[in-house]
């Protein structure tokens, strides 16, 4: 355990921020013992994966834990699906090639997205028509005021758009150990029809895709628009696509001839993105702060030296110019500490 640790190195924005105290753990005894540790301090606990989803928006008062657990099981399930299992420190992009090189269907959309397998679940992940839940079976936590292992199925997560019960009123109690999902081994499901992946399969010539070409598709078009958190600070994606009334999306197309929309449940979701250009935030920097030029939705770190506040109220500002031209209030994907 060490005090007054920086955790510029665990979070993909790359902000300077330090915890009071910080630990990794690699097994369930060695996290159980952290927490036992932390219960005798009273000190709040902060858990780290992949550091992808997260803005740090000061120091940290408590205990930050880095969790390590790695390992990848199997079990066959009959001649067309297998059951893989992953710790949830796993890399999520390193987990999704593993299962394309051994032929497994079901993530190969979800290519390229950063972070850990263990949080994966927590946002239901999704990306080009795919989510978490399609493939999810479940999840083995750990509750933290008992320190029993519990285990969540699919019901039970109660996942939604960017959404599940660790989100909701299971936040701060559950720590995802590892995820269970569901593939497909021979008779794959090949989802080409959102984004650009027709268009990009048909640069190069692809008319049968595999799922290693979906993936190759899915790689290719991230790294055309979205910063490297490795190169630039960012966390992807900051905010939801928000989704309105049908009537409230009509009466835009009024004024707002060009507005995208597209049907979801009884409202229309709206691309976050092309509400955020509208407002002339694509490309546009204050301070240490910009909007990505190739795609509004991210916030990029554009210095290397901006603070988690200058972020922050960075997006404020955005979502208030949002919501003043087309009475849109956007959600921030990511997860403020």
């Amino acid at each position: 355990m060490q005090e007054n640790f920086s955790l510029k190195p665990y979070n993909t924005f790359g902000v300077e921020a330090k915890a009071k105290y910080f630990t990794e753990v690699n097994s369930v005894e060695e996290l159980k013992e952290a927490i036992n540790f932390s219960n005798t301090q009273t000190l709040q606990l902060l858990f780290l994966g992949g550091g992808s989803n997260i803005l740090l928006t000061k120091d940290f008062d408590g205990f930050a834990i880095k969790l390590n657990l790695l390992g990848i099981t199997e079990k066959t399930l009959d001649e067309n699906h297998i059951l893989v299992t992953s710790e949830a420190g796993e890399n999520w992009h390193d987990f999704v090639i593993y299962c394309l090189n051994k032929n497994y269907g079901g993530l190969e959309n979800l290519s390229l997205i950063p972070g850990n397998v263990g949080t994966s679940p927590m946002q239901n992940i999704g990306a080009y028509g795919t989510e978490i839940k399609d493939v999810f079976v479940n999840c083995e936590v750990l509750n933290i005021e008992t320190l029993e292992t519990e285990t969540f199925n699919l019901e039970q997560c109660r996942f939604g758009y960017r959404d599940s019960v660790f989100k909701q009123e299971g936040k701060g109690k559950y720590i995802i150990l590892n995820v269970t999902f569901r593939f497909t081994t021979k008779n794959h499901i090949i989802k080409t029809e959102y984004g650009a992946i027709r268009s990009e399969l048909e640069k190069s010539g692809i008319e049968n895709p595999t799922i290693q070409d979906v993936s190759e598709a899915v790689i290719s078009i991230r790294q055309s628009k979205l910063p490297d958190p490795k190169l630039i600070g960012n966390a992807g994606s900051f905010f939801k696509n928000p989704t309105i009334p049908s009537a409230q999306f009509e009466e835009l197309k009024q004024n707002f001839e060009n507005i995208q929309g597209y049907p979801n449940g009884d409202g229309v979701k709206v691309p976050a993105g092309w509400l955020i250009e509208q407002c002339g935030w694509k490309g546009k920097q204050i301070g240490n702060v910009a909007s990505h030029q190739l795609q509004s939705l991210v916030i990029i770190n554009a210095t290397g030296n901006a603070t988690g506040k200058e972020i922050f109220d960075f997006s404020t500002e955005i979502i208030s110019s949002v919501k003043e031209k087309f009475g849109i209030e956007l959600e921030r994907e990511v997860n403020i500490i």
